[in-house]
Protein backbone atom coordinates (compact mmCIF):
# COMPACT_ATOMS: atom_id res chain seq x y z
CA UNK A 1 0.00 0.00 0.00
CA UNK A 2 1.17 3.47 -0.84
CA UNK A 3 0.21 6.60 1.16
CA UNK A 4 -0.02 9.21 -1.37
CA UNK A 5 0.01 13.14 -0.07
CA UNK A 6 -0.68 16.21 -1.60
CA UNK A 7 0.38 19.42 -0.09
CA UNK A 8 -0.92 23.04 -0.74
CA UNK A 9 -4.04 22.28 -1.72
CA UNK A 10 -5.87 25.10 0.24
CA UNK A 11 -5.20 28.34 -0.88
CA UNK A 12 -6.17 29.60 2.64
CA UNK A 13 -2.91 26.81 4.45
CA UNK A 14 -0.45 27.91 1.77
CA UNK A 15 -1.07 31.51 3.37
CA UNK A 16 -0.69 30.86 6.89
CA UNK A 17 2.52 28.44 6.32
CA UNK A 18 4.37 31.42 4.26
CA UNK A 19 4.21 29.16 1.41
CA UNK A 20 4.13 29.96 -2.67
CA UNK A 21 0.87 28.16 -4.75
CA UNK A 22 2.50 26.17 -6.38
CA UNK A 23 1.62 25.76 -10.13
CA UNK A 24 1.36 21.55 -10.26
CA UNK A 25 0.22 19.61 -6.84
CA UNK A 26 2.75 19.04 -4.52
CA UNK A 27 3.24 15.14 -3.80
CA UNK A 28 5.37 13.29 -1.00
CA UNK A 29 4.51 9.80 0.57
CA UNK A 30 4.27 8.35 3.86
CA UNK A 31 5.22 4.44 4.43
CA UNK A 32 2.55 2.10 5.39
CA UNK A 33 4.35 2.31 8.97
CA UNK A 34 2.53 5.57 8.87
CA UNK A 35 -0.75 3.91 9.77
CA UNK A 36 -0.91 3.26 13.40
CA UNK A 37 -2.45 -0.10 14.81
CA UNK A 38 -5.93 0.08 14.86
CA UNK A 39 -7.21 1.82 18.38
CA UNK A 40 -3.75 2.68 18.91
CA UNK A 41 -2.90 6.00 20.06
CA UNK A 42 -0.69 8.94 18.60
CA UNK A 43 2.76 8.52 20.14
CA UNK A 44 4.56 11.92 20.56
CA UNK A 45 7.92 11.35 18.93
CA UNK A 46 11.01 12.41 20.93
CA UNK A 47 12.49 14.23 17.98
CA UNK A 48 10.08 16.68 17.83
CA UNK A 49 9.12 19.50 19.68
CA UNK A 50 6.25 20.74 17.72
CA UNK A 51 4.11 18.37 15.91
CA UNK A 52 0.99 19.72 14.19
CA UNK A 53 -1.97 17.99 13.14
CA UNK A 54 -3.40 18.44 9.56
CA UNK A 55 -7.06 17.21 8.93
CA UNK A 56 -7.55 15.53 5.42
CA UNK A 57 -10.22 13.88 3.38
CA UNK A 58 -8.92 10.62 1.83
CA UNK A 59 -9.68 8.75 -1.29
CA UNK A 60 -8.91 5.12 -1.45
CA UNK A 61 -7.97 3.56 -4.92
CA UNK A 62 -9.92 0.33 -6.19
CA UNK A 63 -8.08 -1.43 -8.99
CA UNK A 64 -4.81 -0.83 -10.87
CA UNK A 65 -3.70 2.08 -13.50
CA UNK A 66 -1.62 4.11 -14.39
CA UNK A 67 -1.73 7.08 -17.16
CA UNK A 68 -5.46 7.67 -16.14
CA UNK A 69 -7.02 10.70 -18.00
CA UNK A 70 -9.32 13.03 -15.27
CA UNK A 71 -12.48 11.71 -17.21
CA UNK A 72 -11.86 7.97 -16.05
CA UNK A 73 -10.17 8.84 -12.44
CA UNK A 74 -13.89 8.60 -10.53
CA UNK A 75 -13.61 5.17 -11.57
CA UNK A 76 -10.92 3.85 -9.24
CA UNK A 77 -12.17 4.67 -5.97
CA UNK A 78 -15.40 4.28 -4.54
CA UNK A 79 -14.78 5.12 -0.90
CA UNK A 80 -13.33 7.74 1.04
CA UNK A 81 -12.27 8.78 4.45
CA UNK A 82 -10.74 11.30 6.32
CA UNK A 83 -7.06 11.12 8.23
CA UNK A 84 -4.67 13.05 9.90
CA UNK A 85 -1.14 14.30 8.71
CA UNK A 86 0.70 14.90 11.45
CA UNK A 87 3.55 16.75 11.00
CA UNK A 88 7.14 17.22 12.74
CA UNK A 89 6.39 21.02 11.99
CA UNK A 90 10.08 22.13 13.36
CA UNK A 91 11.96 18.85 11.27
CA UNK A 92 10.15 20.58 8.33
CA UNK A 93 11.73 23.76 8.64
CA UNK A 94 14.63 22.51 9.24
CA UNK A 95 14.72 20.50 6.36
CA UNK A 96 12.99 23.12 3.62
CA UNK A 97 15.63 25.35 4.50
CA UNK A 98 18.60 22.95 3.43
CA UNK A 99 15.66 22.48 0.28
CA UNK A 100 15.74 18.80 1.55
CA UNK A 101 13.11 15.67 1.52
CA UNK A 102 10.30 15.93 3.97
CA UNK A 103 10.11 12.23 4.98
CA UNK A 104 11.24 12.54 8.49
CA UNK A 105 9.04 15.35 9.34
CA UNK A 106 5.76 13.73 7.41
CA UNK A 107 6.19 9.81 7.12
CA UNK A 108 7.47 8.67 10.77
CA UNK A 109 5.68 5.92 12.78
CA UNK A 110 2.05 6.84 13.52
CA UNK A 111 2.30 9.55 11.54
CA UNK A 112 -0.75 8.90 9.52
CA UNK A 113 -3.91 7.78 11.55
CA UNK A 114 -6.63 7.12 9.16
CA UNK A 115 -10.41 6.39 9.66
CA UNK A 116 -12.66 3.47 7.88
CA UNK A 117 -13.86 4.36 4.76
CA UNK A 118 -17.31 5.23 3.64
CA UNK A 119 -19.05 5.01 -0.19
CA UNK A 120 -18.33 7.66 -1.55
CA UNK A 121 -22.38 7.32 -3.20
CA UNK A 122 -23.23 8.41 0.67
CA UNK A 123 -22.65 11.88 -0.69
CA UNK A 124 -24.04 13.86 -3.21
CA UNK A 125 -21.15 15.94 -4.50
CA UNK A 126 -17.79 14.78 -3.48
CA UNK A 127 -16.11 18.33 -4.44
CA UNK A 128 -18.64 20.14 -2.20
CA UNK A 129 -17.91 18.25 1.40
CA UNK A 130 -17.68 19.87 4.74
CA UNK A 131 -14.83 18.33 7.15
CA UNK A 132 -13.42 19.28 10.11
CA UNK A 133 -11.16 18.54 13.13
CA UNK A 134 -12.03 19.24 16.54
CA UNK A 135 -9.24 19.21 19.34
CA UNK A 136 -10.26 18.45 22.96
CA UNK A 137 -14.36 19.07 21.88
CA UNK A 138 -13.13 22.63 20.03
CA UNK A 139 -12.71 22.83 16.03
CA UNK A 140 -10.00 23.96 15.10
CA UNK A 141 -10.11 23.03 11.30
CA UNK A 142 -12.87 23.07 9.16
CA UNK A 143 -12.60 22.49 5.67
CA UNK A 144 -15.37 22.58 2.48
CA UNK A 145 -13.71 20.19 -0.98
CA UNK A 146 -14.68 22.90 -3.27
CA UNK A 147 -12.24 25.09 -2.13
CA UNK A 148 -9.28 22.52 -3.41
CA UNK A 149 -6.72 24.32 -5.84
CA UNK A 150 -6.28 20.54 -7.81
CA UNK A 151 -9.53 18.41 -7.76
CA UNK A 152 -9.82 15.33 -6.62
CA UNK A 153 -10.01 13.45 -10.18
CA UNK A 154 -7.54 15.91 -11.30
CA UNK A 155 -5.41 14.34 -8.30
CA UNK A 156 -5.91 10.59 -9.13
CA UNK A 157 -4.88 11.48 -13.00
CA UNK A 158 -1.72 13.51 -12.30
CA UNK A 159 -0.38 11.24 -9.41
CA UNK A 160 -1.13 8.23 -11.88
CA UNK A 161 1.61 9.11 -14.40
CA UNK A 162 4.36 9.06 -11.86
CA UNK A 163 3.00 6.10 -10.10
CA UNK A 164 1.40 2.91 -10.69
CA UNK A 165 -1.97 2.91 -8.84
CA UNK A 166 -2.64 -0.02 -6.71
CA UNK A 167 -5.31 -1.11 -4.84
CA UNK A 168 -5.39 -0.34 -1.84
CA UNK A 169 -3.28 2.81 -2.11
CA UNK A 170 -4.59 5.61 -0.41
CA UNK A 171 -4.36 9.40 -1.36
CA UNK A 172 -4.28 12.25 1.37
CA UNK A 173 -5.62 15.34 -0.37
CA UNK A 174 -4.39 18.14 1.42
CA UNK A 175 -5.47 20.33 4.38
CA UNK A 176 -7.23 23.67 4.83
CA UNK A 177 -5.95 26.22 6.81
CA UNK A 178 -6.00 25.92 10.88
CA UNK A 179 -3.32 23.27 11.14
CA UNK A 180 -1.90 23.52 15.06
CA UNK A 181 0.17 21.58 17.68
CA UNK A 182 -0.96 18.71 19.86
CA UNK A 183 0.02 18.24 23.40
CA UNK A 184 -0.03 15.13 25.75
CA UNK A 185 -3.42 14.03 26.74
CA UNK A 186 -4.96 16.09 23.21
CA UNK A 187 -7.86 14.32 21.48
CA UNK A 188 -8.22 14.79 18.06
CA UNK A 189 -11.76 13.93 16.76
CA UNK A 190 -12.67 14.12 12.74
CA UNK A 191 -15.84 14.30 10.93
CA UNK A 192 -17.23 14.57 7.45
CA UNK A 193 -20.06 16.26 7.33
CA UNK A 194 -21.45 15.79 10.91
CA UNK A 195 -20.27 12.22 11.04
CA UNK A 196 -17.44 11.17 13.19
CA UNK A 197 -15.43 9.30 11.53
CA UNK A 198 -12.12 9.00 13.53
CA UNK A 199 -10.73 9.91 17.24
CA UNK A 200 -7.43 9.69 18.43
CA UNK A 201 -5.50 10.16 21.82
CA UNK A 202 -1.97 11.47 21.85
CA UNK A 203 -0.13 10.06 24.17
Amino acid sequence: MKIICVGRNYADHIKELNNEQPEDPVIFLKPETAVPLKNEPFFYPEFSQDVHYEVEILVKINRVGKNIEEKFAHKYYDEIGIGIDFTARDVQSRLKAKGLPWELAKGFNGSAPISPFVPKSDFPDLQNLNFRLDLNGETRQLGNTSLMLFKIDYLISFVSHYFLLQQGDIIFTGTPKGVGPVQLGDRLTAYIEDKKLLEIDVK
